[in-house]
């Protein structure tokens, strides 16, 4: 089911069998962002040339920059929205799942709906479908209220199940980094870069990125840029010199360093090694 309004906004929401991948190999619609809840166990998906398997009550988020491929799927629940319909961006403060569900600096956010929460996701989606079929002039409103309850529902998850700060101001902290990297990776590759457009010193971001005891707030942004010549080499023709250009390096030499150091093997070696994964 797809509701689709006058000015391009739309909103869709399908259970899809074991059979149903049509809708994973169509190129999203811009600005659009999915969010799939497996409802069966042994699910395989390439995601940006990365292997997953997904559990059943998992839920994972995907934006129109993903590139998904399904190997393998049980039934799903299916949700796809663009930015005319509901923006995360405007409505951070409503939601707060800028840079946690979507546009999180190269991670795949993936929650796990615990027994405890599943009557809860269950209610809510059936509430969903029903509204679906409305026809009145509430519709549009009715549904943007249960996205926000979804996309809420989730953010609690995520925070409990990853290693999440106790202030919320270090939280935002990190989450508009995220977002900011995700925004500025290909100009911006520096900490101090992302400090000055947070108005807060470099040694700040990288205090709470050390007490998450996780990956330093440099290696983030490296991995963005590491994803992006990732999905560039597998899924373009692109010159790798374009692609160097594409994460912000003006040289050959230097992209090449850079991705070897990450990577372990050369962009024309990985490219090559794809190819024959393909």
């Amino acid at each position: 089911m797809k509701i689709i309004g006058k000015t391009d906004d739309f909103i869709e929401l399908s259970e899809l069998d074991s059979s149903s991948c049509t809708l994973f190999f169509a190129k999203p619609e811009p600005s659009s962002l999915t969010i799939i809840w497996f409802l069966e166990d042994d699910n395989i998906f390439i995601v940006d040339g990365v292997q997953y398997k997904f559990k059943k009550n998992q839920i994972v988020f995907f934006t129109e920059f993903h590139k998904v491929k399904p190997i393998r799927k049980g039934t799903t629940n299916f949700l796809r929205f663009n930015r005319s319909f509901f923006c995360i961006i405007d409505h951070d403060d409503e939601v707060s799942c800028k840079g946690i569900l979507f546009f999180g600096a190269s991670q795949l956010p993936i929650i796990t709906i615990p027994d405890k929460d599943i009557e809860q996701f269950k209610i809510l989606w059936k509430m969903f479908t029903i509204e679906m079929k409305s026809k009145d002039n509430l519709q549009i409103s009715m549904l943007q209220m249960m996205l926000k309850r979804y996309l809420i529902l989730s953010t609690r998850l995520f925070k409990e199940q990853h290693q999440y700060l106790s202030t919320e101001k270090e939280n935002d902290i990190i989450r508009e980094f995220n977002f900011l990297v995700e925004k500025y990776f290909n100009v911006k590759h520096t900490v101090a870069d992302y400090a000055d457009l947070l108005f807060i010193s470099p040694k700040t971001i990288s205090n709470i990125f050390s007490k998450l005891g996780t990956k330093s707030p440099l290696s983030y942004i490296q991995d963005r840029k590491m994803l992006e010549a990732k999905r560039l080499l597998y899924h373009t023709d692109m010159q790798i010199q374009e692609v160097a250009y594409k994460v912000g390096y003006n040289d050959i030499q230097t992209f090449s360093r850079f991705f070897k150091k990450q990577e372990g093997i050369s962009p024309s070696k990985y490219r090559e090694n794809k190819l024959k994964e393909k």
